[in-house]
């Protein structure tokens, strides 16, 4: 496929070699090891000599429930008890075992694999670990809010330490999804609403997971999910369905994982939703067409769990084994959970229905991914009961755990400088549903293999900091949705007795996650009737919202003299909010979504396009206009917006050229200045414009940013580069194009805000 200009030009290389954000400039196209470019002859050998009922079983992957998981949030399917699990394994019958946990369990049962099986093929251990295990880390989302991919590859690496100790050697992360509507209760498990961020931080975090070897102990093999477009689900409802362009599916929802995959990721995960009516399990265009065709992913491709089975309930698949026989045609090549595969493939081969050619295909892919990553050779790699306990919740993991917590929190706003707090001659009164509650700081999919008793609440965490302890009063004055019996009346009080009051606000970890979405994305009423009783007080209120999406802000909790984001953090949370909180870690997150005024906004971001009737300047001009009948649709708080405890200014913006050539390199400068008392550290953003396309183009488009540490009065010159290809976008036919004409572009420090400057890409030659 060429990529084509309007003025008939060569567009330079195509989408197999561009990635629009995180390695646009490196022409990188999708990578693999060696075992992936040519099947070994142990691979062919092993592949010769199974039979049909082997080739199904390495393509079966079921709940390890030799050692079973604590708990689970999918429904209990096709479940194996332990003694029936052995014998399948012995028989061939399985190719991976998932969210199962401990080195000398998987020890045993991949004994049995290696010992007790025809063809000694050793099992792949995978889990859901996606932002910690036995320590826990932010929450995707929140980890976005650092602007930092060097933090999110520390955490991953730091995450797969723990995990693969545990006797896993493959995640079902990281999820890779752009997600815009708020309402989408996963949200809080990806990097948010921007194609640039969530590709920068996709890639950081498969190289954290995968580490430098995949043959190391330490490496766990990656997945970016989920393939594709599930974080489009229609009005934000859990497994609905996807309705969107080509060029919209192209330009917004795929390029993150072509980033992971650039990055050596060597799975995908399909997704539960339909695309336009085809479930992406069953979807050759995006399995194959895209994936394998266009991308040249030679890696393996896994069911969400029991996707494939439910083909029947889309309505798309006649029964099971049609199922099945569709699920493996489309590219998918492993079966999670449903046991689909080992049940109907061998007769759907038999039969002509399925070519021998596509299961083999299939399980030519699983066999290379295992000896890609040593277990042909090691096959008790990352097995090992003494590694286990000595590489779990170290005191290096929860330094971690503390610094990427507080470097998540975003502080929204700051009247009268009250924060930060001295430790010291304040009465504090720490009021709300979590102030001293340790079940709701993990977040969504955190609690699952989470050492609970590492978990520190926002109480204790205070408290540490203090001068005197004993100054902090605390009072729950409600739960997160229900009333306590006198709850109200001694948060009252406590309020009254304080000089400051902290009012620890949000959502519960269970209203946040896989299928937990919202309608309504205000905080309960409940706990504003709380807010409301305190505000009553006169006290100054520091809000601290608990929260795993951007909410919607009201009433006194939003007019509240200071609002600090502080997400779910993980194992440290308390200790992280309490370091910005006194001022020990300056803020400096940034939002990775956009806080809508009103819920009824949904879906909102801030890249999308303008109208021919663009909303006016002025809140009250004139109607018939994009406008909402009772607001502007504006964000209250906006992609990219976060304060500090200092001020930069950002100035002395500089264009290296105004015409930029075809092949050329735009240099876009600017200085930034810590004006303030305070050393600090700032994200300086770079966004730009297509002023006019022969494709309406967004309003702003985020093409990169810089993290910059400033000591008080100290002054950098930040400096980015712009190409041609930062600046194409999908036109006709789903051709990546770039087209001559103007773009504006900024330097700022959020997305609406800004110095601004233009230039010309001119035609080529």
């Amino acid at each position: 496929m060429a990529l084509k200009t309007t003025n008939g030009g060569p567009a330079g290389p195509n989408r197999r070699a561009f990635l629009s954000g995180a390695a646009a400039l490196a022409g990188l196209a999708v990578t693999a090891p060696k075992a992936f470019a040519r099947a070994s002859d142990r691979v062919e050998g092993l592949l010769a000599q199974m039979t049909l009922e082997e080739k199904a079983g390495q393509l079966s992957v079921f709940a390890d429930m030799i050692r079973p998981p604590i708990g689970d949030m999918n429904p209990l399917v096709n479940i194996r008890n332990a003694q029936t699990l052995t014998a399948e394994v012995k028989a061939g019958r399985i190719g991976a075992l998932f969210n199962g946990v401990g080195a000398q369990a998987a020890r045993d049962t991949q004994k049995a694999a290696i010992e007790g099986s025809r063809l000694k093929i050793p099992l792949l251990f995978a889990a859901d670990v996606i932002h910690g295990f036995r320590t826990v880390f932010p929450i995707p989302l929140a980890e976005a809010a650092s602007f930092d991919p060097h933090l999110a590859e520390r955490t991953a690496r730091a995450t797969a330490l723990e995990a693969t100790a545990a006797g896993l050697h493959w995640t079902f992360a990281p999820m890779v999804d752009v997600a815009r509507d708020q309402r989408w209760g996963r949200v809080a498990e990806g990097s948010g609403e921007d194609v640039f961020l969530g590709e920068v931080l996709a890639a950081a975090r498969v190289r954290g997971f995968q580490g430098k070897d995949l043959k190391a102990d330490d490496s766990m093999l990656a997945t970016p999910k989920h393939f594709a477009a599930y974080g489009a689900v229609t009005a934000g409802l859990e497994y609905n369905s996807v309705e969107l362009s080509d060029a919209t599916l192209r330009e917004v929802h795929l390029p993150p994982f072509q980033a992971a995959f650039a990055a050596g990721a060597l799975m995908t995960m399909s997704a539960f939703n339909d695309v336009n009516g085809i479930p992406a399990t069953a979807n050759k265009m995006l399995l194959t067409d895209i994936l394998r065709g266009e991308w040249g992913f030679k890696g393996v491709v896994i069911s969400d769990y029991t996707a494939d089975q439910e083909l029947v309930a889309h309505g798309f698949a006649a029964d099971d084994r049609d199922a099945a026989r569709l699920a493996i045609l489309a590219g998918v090549d492993m079966s999670m959970q449903s046991g689909l595969y080992i049940r109907y493939l061998p007769e759907l081969v038999s039969s002509g229905a399925v070519p021998m050619a596509v299961v083999d295909a299939s399980v030519r892919r699983v066999l290379a991914l295992k000896e890609a990553i040593g277990l042909f050779d090691n096959p008790y790699r990352s097995l090992d009961p003494q590694a286990e306990a000595q590489r779990t919740a170290t005191p290096a993991m929860r330094a971690l755990s503390r610094e990427s917590g507080a470097r998540s929190i975003v502080l929204l706003k700051n009247d009268r400088a009250l924060l930060p707090l001295p430790r010291a001659g304040k009465r504090l009164a720490l009021i709300g549903p979590f102030a001293d509650d340790r079940d709701n700081v993990l977040g969504a999919w955190g609690g699952f293999f989470a050492d609970r008793r590492l978990s520190v609440d926002l109480a204790t965490g205070l408290r540490a900091q203090m001068a005197d302890p004993n100054s902090l009063i605390v009072e729950r004055g409600c739960e997160v949705e229900t009333t306590i019996a006198g709850g109200f009346e001694r948060a009252v009080a406590a309020a009254q007795a304080a000089d400051i009051v902290l009012l620890a606000v949000g959502e519960s970890q269970d209203m946040t996650g896989e299928a937990k979405s919202r309608t309504d994305i205000r905080i309960p009423p409940v706990q504003m009737r709380l807010a409301e009783a305190i505000a009553a007080t006169g006290k100054p209120i520091i809000v601290l919202l608990r929260h795993g999406r951007a909410i919607q802000l009201e009433g006194v909790v939003r007019d509240a003299p200071a609002i600090l984001a502080t997400w779910f953090l993980g194992s440290e949370m308390g200790n992280a909010v309490a370091d910005v909180v006194f001022g020990a870690v300056n803020p400096s997150g940034k939002l990775p979504v956009s806080f809508p005024i009103d819920s009824g906004q949904e879906p909102f971001f801030y890249n999308g396009r303008t109208t021919g009737r663009p909303a006016p300047s002025d809140p009250n001009g004139q109607e018939y206009k994009a406008r909402w009948r009772s607001i502007r649709n504006d964000a209250l708080y906006p992609f990219g917006f976060g304060l500090s405890y200092t001020r930069f200014d950002v100035t002395d913006m500089k264009l290296s050229t105004q015409r930029l050539a075809w092949n050329d390199t735009l240099h876009v400068t600017a200085k930034v200045k810590n004006s303030g008392n305070l050393h600090g550290d700032h994200v300086v953003q770079l966004y730009i414009r297509d002023r006019v396309a022969s494709r309406t183009r967004p309003v702003r488009e985020l093409k990169g940013f810089q993290r910059v540490s400033l000591a008080p009065g100290a002054e950098r010159e930040v400096r980015f580069e712009l190409k041609r290809q930062h600046l194409m976008f999908v036109g006709d036919n789903d051709y990546w194009i770039a087209e001559p004409g103007v773009f504006d572009v900024w330097i700022s420090n959020s997305s609406v805000d800004g110095l601004v400057a233009s230039f010309e890409l001119l035609p080529v030659g």
